[in-house]
């Protein structure tokens, strides 16, 4: 029994291993590819980038993987009349299963760790490298079109001489309009700052519109918060949080929440006792509501981000549940109709529910544990499938 389990294993982990390199390379040259047309970075960046992107490519490949070896190795089982030779010696397709499906879930434990490391570490590593390349992109964009805009800056030159920037123009669309601006000049030299989190801009013979008019020939540096020209002013997304930080951040939102509380009651007792009953208006309380709301939403978000990462991943162990019988039930050989024959449902089933449940969590309209609930239908199916496999 200890020798058929091992054979099983060992098969399981040759394809498993051996796809699991071949789809992680082919996601991590797309996500590489991706990156360098998005944002315009050369050779280097991309090199300094490599460690960030690979737990994301192995975060989309692990589950895939996971099925394509399970229907492999039973479907090629299935084919050669083993699982019958087996069953004939009184060994139920359970004990065959048995050592999948153990692997599946230690594989869904390290997955649910990787995912937390490529939306965390990864992610911010990746947007690091970024603002620190911002200005080798920046000046490989303007040499290329001749402008370059994303979030709220936009720079547009009449040419590139080395680093020297001829007659660009430099907008800044801020949060405010105090904090918007537009200048121009006969030229000006780029260069980033990444622990300020700012780019450094130093024009020469400029024209300055905004709040002020006017123009000088001296030379001055205007700062551009990456903020602006990253196009994010909200902070961090619950997202990125790995999951030791959640409990933190949430821990603060109630604290940002219970101060907001306080205020507002303030300002109704102010409001009361001073007699100035406009200020208990509807249209008084409105920055109020939506600052409540937002942080109410946020703690929302948190509350479904470690379930969302531990269902994504044992989706693993979901996935194998299902995989094992219907390649066993199939017996054919061919691993790759038995894979899309299995992939299919769980495209159309288990994707679509979890998008769904995970939006209603988001929204209030169902508990977190909601998330689960694709996984949760394709364990029932796959148990009721491995029943009738057993039996016939």
């Amino acid at each position: 029994m200890k020798t058929l389990s091992r054979y099983v294993l060992w098969e399981l982990l040759q394809v498993f291993l051996l796809t699991l390199a071949g789809l992680t390379a082919l996601i991590f040259v797309a996500l590489i590819g991706k990156e360098a047309v998005k944002e315009g970075l050369g050779l280097g960046p991309l090199m300094r980038m490599t460690p960030y992107l690979l737990p994301q490519a192995m975060q989309f490949a692990v589950p895939g993987t996971m099925l394509l070896a399970t229907t492999s190795v039973y479907g090629r089982l299935s084919a050669s009349n083993e699982i019958v030779a087996a069953k004939a010696l009184g060994i139920s397709p359970w004990v065959l299963a048995r050592p999948t499906f153990v692997l599946a879930a230690i594989t869904s434990l390290g997955a649910v760790a990787l995912n937390d490391l490529a939306v965390s570490w990864g992610r911010l590593g990746v947007q690091r490298v970024i603002i620190e390349s911002l200005e080798e992109v920046i000046y490989r964009q303007l040499e290329l079109h001749r402008s370059y805009a994303e979030g709220g800056v936009q720079i547009n030159v009449r040419g590139v001489d080395g680093r020297r920037l001829i007659q660009p123009t430099v907008s800044v669309q801020g949060e405010t309009p105090a904090d918007s601006w537009k200048l121009a000049s006969a030229s000006a030299e780029l260069s980033s700052s990444p622990d300020r989190r700012k780019l450094i801009v130093r024009f020469e013979g400029i024209h300055l519109e905004g709040e002020l008019n006017f123009a000088d020939t001296e030379t001055i540096e205007q700062a551009i918060d990456l903020r602006d020209l990253l196009g994010d002013n909200r902070g961090r997304s619950p997202s990125s949080f790995a999951l030791t930080e959640i409990v933190e951040e949430r821990q603060r939102s109630a604290d940002r929440l219970a101060d907001l509380e306080r205020e507002q009651t303030t300002e109704r007792a102010l409001a009361m006792m001073t007699g100035d009953f406009d200020r208990l208006s509807d249209e008084s309380w409105s920055a109020f509501e939506s600052r409540e709301g937002s942080e109410h939403y946020l703690q929302r978000r948190l509350a479904v981000e470690p379930h969302r990462r531990w269902a994504a991943g044992f989706s693993c162990l979901s996935f194998v549940l299902v995989g094992v019988p219907m390649a066993i039930w199939r017996q054919k050989g061919e691993f790759l109709a038995s894979f899309f024959l299995c992939f299919l449902p769980i495209l159309l089933v288990y994707y679509p529910l979890l998008m769904i449940s995970v939006d209603h969590a988001k929204s209030g309209d169902v508990p977190p544990v909601a998330v689960w609930l694709g996984n949760a239908v394709l364990a029932v199916w796959g148990l009721w499938m491995m029943r009738r496999v057993a039996q016939n």
